[in-house]
């Protein structure tokens, strides 16, 4: 199904029955991305994914122009608007998260529980710290611009405390190959959506102040010291709520899908 939103049109799909759950992506990934994920919870809810402006299905009226932060949250905002009239579940991945936390502050009437998972939200981190991790997302665009996606992966892995290396995950889940449309994908991310997260401006004060039920996650894998969990706990501190562990690092929705869906159930119950 497609929805048209100011300046594109974004498809979306919706399976399940029940509480009307969105999930947001992280990083590339569109409508599928979480299929394994999904599967496990339509059960209970009625899940909707969707292509983030410029990925996949989801075109841009303008495809060369840039993307900011205020317009993912807008189409979440008339996304959530054409489904329902009640106050809906979020979890937000990475990316997503971002999304989600400056759509608790424009429209915090749409959302009951948003679960932020490991937001790229830089405005978290204290104000000496926060310029390094900007140039560390200025220099994978650069690596990206100079060698391409193989050589953006291994940087991109050890800004977000990914280890491919070590990174387990559960038995037979559906493969996910890197495809023309992923690679289309990820060069949008990388170069687009970075400079997004970068010059969003998110009102800290008013997310502390926000009236949805926030809920900071991390990666039980996640290494300790990278800045998508530290704005985790940075967000559970303005908060003052304990940020909670799920399964697997930052992509746990994608290597952990089962145990992942059961802890998602469990902290959503929570309400």
């Amino acid at each position: 199904m497609f929805l048209t939103v100011d300046g594109a049109k974004l498809y979306y799909e919706v399976r399940g029955s029940g509480p009307l759950l969105l999930v947001a992506q992280s990083g590339e990934g569109d409508a599928d991305r979480s299929v394994d994920l999904v599967d496990r919870l339509v059960a209970r809810y009625t899940v909707v994914t969707y292509d983030r402006r410029g990925l996949s299905r989801s075109e841009l009226a303008d495809p060369e122009r840039g993307v900011r932060m205020a317009q993912h949250a807008d189409d979440v905002h008339r996304l959530l608007a054409e489904l329902t009239d009640e106050p809906a579940l979020m979890l937000g991945c990475s990316m997503g998260a971002s999304i989600g936390l400056h759509l608790a502050v424009r429209h915090p009437e749409q959302l009951a529980t948003l679960v932020a998972h490991e937001p790229v939200s830089p405005a978290f981190l204290p104000a000496d710290r926060r310029p390094h991790h900007v140039r560390e997302l200025l220099a994978l665009q650069q690596v990206h611009r100079d060698g391409g996606l193989q050589a953006a992966f291994p940087e991109m892995a050890r800004v977000l405390g990914i280890d491919p290396v070590k990174q387990q995950t559960e038995p037979d889940l559906t493969p996910m190959p890197l495809t023309a449309q992923r690679v289309a994908n990820f060069a949008f991310f990388i170069e687009r959506e970075f400079t997004a997260v970068i010059q969003a401006e998110l009102d800290v004060d008013a997310v502390a102040r926000s009236a949805v039920r926030i809920v900071p996650a991390v990666g039980r894998a996640t290494a300790t010291g990278v800045f998508d969990r530290q704005c985790s706990l940075e967000l559970a501190r303005i908060r003052g709520v304990q940020a909670q562990e799920f399964p697997g690092g930052h992509n746990g929705n994608t290597t952990h899908p089962r145990a992942y869906a059961a802890r998602l159930e469990e902290v959503l119950r929570e309400e």
